[in-house]
């Protein structure tokens, strides 16, 4: 773990990026925004292997077509290995990507370092690409002092996807917004291992991006935080113990076959192949689920919002953007290809080529107005855009805490330091230590990183 002191917040963030961005600058300086030919020019991208992406290289055609000087070439990883190439690519400098996904995480923090082209003349300057399309909390969260530097693919938030008939089958109910406590109980009714059914399932697998995600969810909600507005780490306090007990508990109770395996991609697997009663996730994974050429529970799911138990609400706040590594000497060529991506007209591509429930949902307001998705989306488009416009990133805890963010912290480390404590939490689910144990050793590691941030 990288572990730097400084006096204050902002001097740490400054500091933990400050080797690397000096390699950053010194390979800097690319282009102006008009730099670059498009004729002739192939731009290298850097994407995470999900559904809508696989879709975004099936439909590249179309956009090679309509731009004859610009070809795509994807360098395509799952989401781990994806985060950590892209991370060590744009923050040392190299100019292997002239494209690379990437999240409301980093996009602030990478615009501060000055590691991303403004995006904002490029949108501001494309005919029909209207940037104040973009939904507000998803645009604000890939904004820094008001400009884009990532423009969204597709944004999400987290709510409960649960199998309508078998609940029926149970006689059972899902209450219009679900406490935790309410959901452990449906699991323990509906977990049926000798008929291949899960009463639920959440991701084990460790990440950051992984079982942090919904875990930190359920921290939230149980009233725990990571820190106190003095940057004294939480993690042992009785309120995240008892949150993550509760997530490992479920999990080895009613939970899915190898959860200390099982991320967003296996869960999704197992929801769609109708061996999963209920599953906490993103928003984004409805689409797959309603998909009748990969789901076999289309028309069957019901969409709950995220479980709360102290807090009023407890869905996350996530999207996947692209944006331009300073570094690339193709800008002209990678913004083409990101307005294409990102536009009106691809959503409506996506839909008429390849069906309106796999449209990238979360990212325009418009989407939410096309009749043919309004239809395809009805069971899951409002629940969609209700969960992402009720996100909070600034208050989503009950006691106050010096950071900001839902799923995540808005703090450089945190990439670091919440794949070590998921490292953690996943060695509880597996039954290899027990939670306080795990709790205990990452306390230890966000108490290193909190004293970077404390006064002498």
């Amino acid at each position: 773990m990288r572990i730097r002191r400084a006096g204050r917040r902002a001097a740490a963030a400054a500091a933990s990026i400050a080797a690397v961005l000096l390699s950053a600058t010194a390979c800097a300086g690319a282009g102006a925004m008009s730099g670059g030919s498009a004729s002739g020019t192939t731009i290298t991208v850097a994407i995470v292997a999900n559904p809508q992406m696989q879709d975004v290289e099936t439909l590249t055609s179309s956009f090679e077509r309509s731009h004859p000087g610009v070809h795509v070439h994807y360098v395509t990883l799952p989401e781990n290995q994806a985060r950590q190439k892209i991370t060590e690519s744009v923050a040392t400098g190299s100019h292997e990507f002239d494209v690379v996904m990437i999240s409301n995480y980093e996009t602030p923090m990478w615009a501060r370092n000055g590691w991303l082209a403004d995006l904002q003349p490029y949108a501001d300057r494309t005919p029909g690409y209207d940037p104040n399309d973009l939904i507000g909390p998803v645009r604000a969260s890939l904004s820094s002092h008001g400009d884009l530097y990532s423009v969204p693919f597709y944004g999400e938030s987290s709510f409960l996807m649960y199998r309508k008939d078998v609940f029926a089958a149970h006689h059972l109910t899902m209450p219009a917004h679900p406490t935790w406590t309410q959901v452990a109980a449906l699991a323990d009714r509906l977990n049926d291992p000798a008929h291949h059914m899960a009463g639920i399932c959440l991701r084990g697998v460790p990440g950051w991006g992984e079982n942090l995600a919904p875990l930190n969810t359920v921290i939230n909600t149980f009233g725990g935080r990571w820190y106190d507005p003095q940057w004294n780490a939480q993690l042992t306090s009785p309120p995240v113990q008892k949150a993550v007990g509760f997530y490992t508990d479920l999990l080895r109770r009613d939970g899915e076959p190898g959860a200390p395996t099982a991320g967003f991609t296996e869960c999704g697997t197992d929801m769609a192949q109708g061996t999963a009663a209920m599953w906490y996730d993103a928003t984004s994974a409805a689409g797959s689920l309603e998909d009748p050429t990969s789901s076999k529970v289309v028309g069957k799911i019901g969409y709950a919002p995220a479980p709360v138990e102290k807090t009023a609400s407890s869905g996350w706040l996530y999207t996947w953007s692209l944006a331009i590594p300073k570094t690339s000497a193709h800008r002209q060529a990678a913004w083409q290809f990101m307005s294409w991506a990102t536009s009106k007209d691809y959503i409506r591509l996506v839909g008429e080529k390849l069906g309106w429930s796999r449209v990238p949902p979360g990212s325009r307001n418009s989407t939410y107005r096309i009749p043919q998705y309004r239809k395809a989306a009805a069971a899951f488009a409002e629940p969609t855009l209700h969960a992402i416009s009720g996100t909070d990133p600034a208050h989503s805890t009950v006691e106050p805490v010096p950071y900001t963010g839902v799923q995540f912290l808005d703090i450089p480390e945190f990439e670091d330091l919440g794949t070590r404590v998921s490292q953690q939490v996943t060695a509880a689910i597996a039954g290899q230590q027990s939670v306080p144990a795990a709790l205990a050793q990452s306390q230890q590691y966000a108490q290193t990183v909190g004293r970077t941030y404390q006064h002498p």
